[in-house]
């Protein structure tokens, strides 16, 4: 297999953006990655595209021959693809094109993710959301995504201790750090005390646990490692790449607690790069409930069992800390477009490990980790980047 690297990247602001479309979304971040790598639409041999709703909330399906259209690549007839995984789907379409790049059948990839979640009411965006869960067993017997996860929550605080404030320090943590990101959906700092005072959602999950509904688009180019020079100055290698799936339903699992193939891909990331959990300077991980961002440490290995409360509510995850955790804001406060979620959080390590993430800079990061997965963790995949 072929070295590959990304070269550019480019995320538009995430939030309620009523006045830009999918197709919009999709154009403007893309652009943004095609000048930051310096190419030409001339260099492009492929498109990605991670997109997991556009059927259901904007009536638009055949989504990767619009993003191709719309960034005129049609006419050079240049092959677009579009990858869903639930939530992981941004993270899945950068997988796609990794492999591809590294199997020598293309030498450039644009990989974008984009979503339009807030033009339809809340309800519908919250049924859509809920396909990414068992519709049969799950969904139409009154699961919601929700209630779901406050399954897992219930679980990990009677199987670990896990407490009401250590869910509450996830959520500041992650304002926290939106609140140096000016393209975050929420970027002003919430108290653990606000978190643990908002509204009930499904106990013990709260409004302030649980990730918005977002529009918002993403993209990087990957460019094979030996021909990245030839375009930008700071190209970063993706040095490990690992996926894995589980049951899709959370009650045919072993545990309520974990979500096992976070795990199974984090391992096989680890073992591609041939790097170790406590090689890791900064994360981006998959917060779609505060319960989420303990689990995923606890199975990437990047805390012991049952210990991510108590390192969180320590600060250890927290800018100037051990191992600091989405910086960007993760997807509490940075927003949660779920076709880009994923290709927004390669956005963030890139920059990291670039050194350009400003007031958010992680000093000295050198290899960053990103956890993207869908539903509860059926579908799980994971990335490790360094700088070349």
């Amino acid at each position: 297999m072929r070295e590959v690297s990304i070269i550019g990247a480019g995320v538009t602001k995430f939030g309620e953006l009523w006045d830009k479309s999918l197709r919009e979304l999709g154009l403007m971040a893309g652009l943004e990655a095609i000048q930051d790598a310096g190419i030409s639409s001339n260099d492009i041999d492929a498109l990605y595209v991670g997109n997991m709703a556009a059927g259901s909330l904007v009536q638009q399906e055949h989504v990767s021959a619009l993003i191709a259209d719309y960034c005129a690549m049609a006419g050079a007839h240049v092959p677009s693809t579009r990858i869903e995984g639930a939530s992981a789907s941004g993270g899945l379409a950068l997988r796609q094109a990794y492999m591809a790049v590294a199997g020598g059948f293309i030498d450039v990839a644009v990989v974008g993710g984009a979503e339009k979640m807030t033009d339809v009411s809340d309800s519908e965006s919250a049924h859509t959301l809920s396909m990414g869960a068992d519709e049969e067993w799950e969904s139409q017997q009154g699961a919601t995504f929700a209630s779901l996860h406050a399954m897992m929550a219930q679980a990990h605080m009677t199987e670990f201790g896990t407490t009401r404030e250590m869910l509450s320090a996830v959520a500041s943590k992650n304002h926290g750090h939106a609140a140096l990101n000016p393209q975050a959906q929420f970027p002003f700092p919430i108290k653990p005390e606000a978190v643990s005072g908002s509204g009930l959602v499904s106990d013990p999950l709260r409004m302030l646990d649980c990730a918005p509904q977002s529009d918002g688009g993403a993209a990087v180019v990957l460019c094979a490692s030996d021909r990245a020079k030839e375009f930008s100055k700071k190209p970063v290698s993706i040095i490990g790449s690992g996926q894995a799936s589980d049951t899709l339903s959370l009650h045919h699992r072993a545990s309520l607690s974990r979500m096992p193939a976070i795990g199974v891909a984090a391992e096989r990331a680890f073992a591609h790069a041939g790097r170790k959990a406590t090689d890791v300077s900064v994360a981006e991980i998959h917060d779609n409930f505060t319960i989420s961002e303990l689990i995923a440490l606890e199975e990437i290995g990047l805390a012991e069992r049952g210990a991510a409360g108590q390192l969180t509510l320590d600060g250890a995850t927290a800018l100037g800390g051990a191992i600091p955790v989405n910086t960007g804001g993760g997807l509490k406060a940075r927003g949660h477009p779920p076709g880009a979620t994923g290709v927004a959080q390669a956005v963030e390590i890139v920059q990291q490990l670039r050194g350009t993430a400003g007031e958010r800079q992680v000093k000295g990061a050198t290899l960053g980790l990103l956890e993207n997965h869908g539903g509860t963790g059926a579908t799980a995949v994971v990335h490790l980047l360094e700088m070349n």
